[in-house]
């Protein structure tokens, strides 16, 4: 259910910058809800998307620094230390040194978090078809190339951008 500021942004009686604006908070309002009902489902696993986020990476790019976790995923630093220090605690993932480099460690995704990886991934599809269920497959493919494009479009460049792999 939207909110009445909302409600009246969408209906145009504020205009068309209102309109505009009324796009973007519905825009807000639908990340917002998705990614509560999402957090909510994973709470039982003891992780929320940043965790789940985070356990999703690591089979992708292997045993990595937190450095390029960053990079990869763009949580901040001392978000991702926070994090990387609660899904180890939780038994998820380890910090293992990395022999070239003493000082260095890797994240390494460990048995439990494979299978709580496992069940994430399960909950994340049941929430998106609660989330998603109305709409055709045709209408979320359109959806997704939507956000795809508004995502690019308002991401900061990255700063490998000018070196293309």
């Amino acid at each position: 259910m939207l909110d009445d500021l909302l409600e009246r942004l969408l209906s145009g009686e504020g205009g068309p910058a209102a309109d505009q604006v009324g796009l973007g908070m519905l825009l807000a309002a639908a990340h917002n809800q998705s990614r509560e009902r999402l957090n909510q489902a994973l709470r039982p696993l003891g992780i929320n998307v940043r965790g789940f986020a985070v356990l999703l990476a690591l089979p992708m790019y292997g045993p990595v620094s937190q450095r390029d976790l960053i990079g990869h995923i763009g949580i901040d630093k001392s978000t991702m230390v926070r994090l990387i220090d609660e899904l180890e605690d939780g038994g998820l993932v380890s910090r293992e040194r990395v022999p070239q480099d003493r000082r260095a460690y890797s994240i390494v995704l460990t048995r439990r978090g494979e299978q709580t990886l496992t069940k994430a991934r399960r909950i994340a599809e049941q929430t998106d078809e609660h989330i998603f269920g109305r709409l055709t497959e045709a209408e979320r493919q359109h959806l997704v190339e939507l956000l795809r494009r508004l995502a690019e479009h308002t991401a900061p460049p990255r700063p490998d951008a000018s070196h293309p792999r």
